[in-house]
């Protein structure tokens, strides 16, 4: 018998994730060229050499015993403290050992902190469209997930609605830039008016409101676009990173939540965060990727791959009609649906051998979100199949 908890979760299964296997058996029936599957964010590009070469390089040259065994549960001092100066040099933050925990991804990350903030009946402000999971997320540790709804069509936040759902229950705010599913960057006036919001917010009700910076997409940025640090507007952002995109890994599941200095009540969140991490299971991040990612930390993924994809990508369902956010970045076109029933579009493009996900997975209704870190080769097959689809919809 499973709990109660658990039912809602298993009869609302991820629609990005059951979309994906429904893919997989489409790929044995008609052929794996045939089918253009644009469902999950699974990154095309490989990881850089450099990590294979700094795998290789731990396991020779390495103490066996460190790179296997245990070590502190925020991780390894040694590659914190590597870490932290990347990020001061980056960013000029004055991060240091103590200000970083290691982390199963970004995921894990969030989880922590929610664990670290939250009592009973505690509210969490998010974003829509947003990450489907954050919901359970929140609701993992009793806590209720307040959404403020999505501001078409350019989908910055709508901070006026946001401003009406803080209350003095709130605790955090999740937000995500560059943002999955709209590759929509959140602007530095957006972050400024954001900042202010919380700021004013904080005074009034007496206590600290923690902005929750999702951030797997950072170094996925095109045609120049800045994205802003979320600690340089508002003290009390903690970041919440994944080399899942930046690096290609993510089944590596490796990254890093980072508290700066400015943050309300640093060294207790710290502490408490650190406990969080290894009472929720995970103990500490996987320690070999931790010593390989302390070599790796000035590299980068080929953008350049995915901003081409990009580019065919929106260039060619405009052409034929569609109506798309263009993307800054991430690697996500969000593509609004020409019927309101964005679910009926996503099972008409199941005909054409079409997969894509539908926006109220993300709470976003009307709209269908397309993963482009996938070959160039499969987005340019699936352009005659796409010219069906809008034909069919009379576009």
């Amino acid at each position: 018998m499973i709990s109660k908890k658990m039912e809602p979760l298993v009869n609302n299964n991820s629609a990005i994730r059951a979309m994906f296997e429904e893919g997989l058996q489409m790929k044995k029936q008609f052929g794996a060229e045939n089918v253009y599957d644009f469902s999950l964010g699974n990154p095309s590009v490989p990881a850089p050499a450099a990590v294979d070469h700094a795998i290789r390089a731990v396991l020779a040259e390495e103490d066996t015993l460190t790179v296997h065994g245990y070590m502190p549960n925020a991780g390894f001092e040694d590659v914190r403290a590597a870490l932290a100066e990347s990020l001061d040099r980056r960013f000029g933050m004055d991060y240091d050992a103590g200000d970083l925990i290691m982390v199963v991804g970004a995921a894990s990350g969030l989880n922590i902190l929610l664990k670290t903030i939250l009592d009973p009946g505690d509210e969490v402000v998010t974003f829509a469209p947003y990450f489907v999971e954050y919901g359970a997320y929140v609701r993992n540790y009793d806590g209720v997930l307040r959404v403020v709804p999505p501001h078409a069509p350019d989908f910055q936040p709508d901070l006026e609605a946001f401003a009406g759902l803080l209350t003095e229950k709130t605790k955090a705010v999740i937000m995500n830039s560059p943002h999955n599913p709209t590759g929509v960057v959140y602007s530095e006036e957006t972050l400024r008016r954001l900042a202010k919001i919380l700021t004013d917010k904080e005074r009034e009700i007496g206590h600290e409101i923690y902005l929750l910076s999702d951030e797997p997409y950072r170094e996925l940025a095109y045609d120049g676009v800045n994205v802003p640090y979320v600690p340089w507007y508002y003290p009390d952002t903690i970041v919440c990173y994944s080399y899942s995109k930046s690096l290609s890994l993510p089944g590596e599941r490796i990254g890093y939540v980072a508290v700066p200095k400015s943050v309300s009540d640093h060294d207790a969140l710290i502490a408490a965060a650190v406990i969080a991490n290894r009472v929720c299971g995970s103990v500490n991040a996987p320690s070999l990727m931790q010593r390989v990612l302390k070599r790796c930390l000035e590299e980068k993924t080929d953008v350049a791959v995915y901003d081409r994809n990009r580019r065919r990508l929106y260039e060619g369902l405009t052409q034929l009609g569609f109506e798309c956010v263009r993307p800054e970045g991430a690697f996500y076109l969000w593509m609004k649906s020409p019927v309101e029933d964005e679910k009926a579009f996503v099972a008409a493009g199941k005909r054409y051998h079409i997969l894509m996900v539908p926006g109220s997975s993300f709470a976003c209704p009307g709209y269908v979100r397309l993963a482009y870190c996938v070959s160039y080769e499969t987005i340019e097959r699936s352009m005659p199949a796409f010219a069906e689809l809008a034909k069919e919809y009379g576009l």
